[in-house]
């Protein structure tokens, strides 16, 4: 198994596409499309990337910070989770800046978007990526389509699309690869067949306390972390940056063990989705997190079946 890597870089779209539909602003914006009947996209036919048997069990979950809940405002963070009949699963977290005017607004069209584009270009049947450089080009494909969603929506609003200010984490994983991009801060963690912990990707942190990059900052997205991690995964696991202090070693990011192995076991010891998710749900809102972090909190657990 190798290594992850970083690699570098390198349409217009109008509103955010409206075939994967949300719960509404009141509350925190999930999207969790199963698996879909049909054939699978035409290079699920190709050599490095047939349908394969197993399966992705999915658990998450997005919920308001207490501190949001005191204050009556609605939940910033965004995530959407689309599991493909062929072995692929595609995901994204956003979470709003707190300090504009509609994060909640930004947070929403930049994951549903990002799917969106990935799903779409699955769909296209384009040769499945053959480098990692390649890979990197899909996956900022998919965040320059986001950008310019919220964009757009920021015109129709009549708002200045720092207004729709939020970060973006986006997975593209197979039985056999992961791929993951991201802006701002939050993270991405890969457990392999080894029980091994690798840190895809990291908090993008600034010069202040607080302070990460947006979707729509000048040059984030030629910036981006885009990391391929080669090999057969068994877990991951990817969260917005409420949950930073609990999964990850501040002295150096690395993730913290005692946090993932029994999140990881809990999606193995589970058949039942939706009851796992409220568990989930009720494990984020527990006193034990609340303590913690006040902030929104968005957790996608996920366990490969092959």
């Amino acid at each position: 198994m190798r290594e992850p890597r970083r690699v570098g870089s390198r349409g217009r779209q109008p509103r955010a596409p409206n075939d994967l539909a949300f719960d509404g602003l009141n509350r925190c914006s999930e999207t969790v499309v199963a698996a879909q009947a049909g054939p699978p996209p035409a290079h699920s036919r190709s050599a490095k990337a047939r349908p394969h048997a197993g399966r992705w069990k999915v658990v998450s979950g997005s919920v308001p910070g207490t501190s949001h809940v005191k204050a009556g405002a609605v939940c910033h963070d965004s995530h959407v989770v689309l599991v493909q009949p062929d072995g692929v699963l595609l995901a994204a977290i956003s979470d709003g800046a707190g300090s504009v005017t509609r994060p909640e607004l930004g947070a929403e069209i930049a994951a549903r978007t990002a799917v969106h584009e990935l799903k779409r270009w699955r769909e296209l049947g384009e040769p499945w990526p053959a480098t990692d450089g390649d890979w990197a080009a899909v996956m900022r494909r998919a965040m320059v389509a986001a950008r310019i969603a919220v964009e757009s929506e920021a015109a129709i609003q009549g708002l200045d699309p720092r207004d729709l200010s939020a970060t973006l984490i986006l997975i593209l994983a197979s039985p056999t690869i992961v791929v993951a991009g991201q802006i701002g801060d939050g993270a991405v963690v890969v457990s392999g067949q080894d029980g091994s912990l690798t840190p895809l990707t990291s908090p993008a942190i600034g010069e202040y306390l607080n302070e990460t990059t947006f979707l729509i900052t000048p040059g984030a997205v030629e910036l981006a972390q885009v990391v391929v991690f080669h090999g057969a995964p068994a877990y991951l696991a990817a969260f917005s940056d409420g949950l930073q202090m609990l999964a990850l070693r501040m002295s150096d990011g690395a993730p913290h063990p005692p946090f993932f192995v029994p999140l990881f076991r809990f999606v193995l010891e589970h058949q039942d989705m939706e009851e796992a998710r409220k568990l989930l749900v009720s494990f984020l809102t527990s006193p034990r997190i609340a303590q913690r972090s006040d902030d929104d909190l968005t957790l996608l657990l996920a366990q490969y079946e092959g």
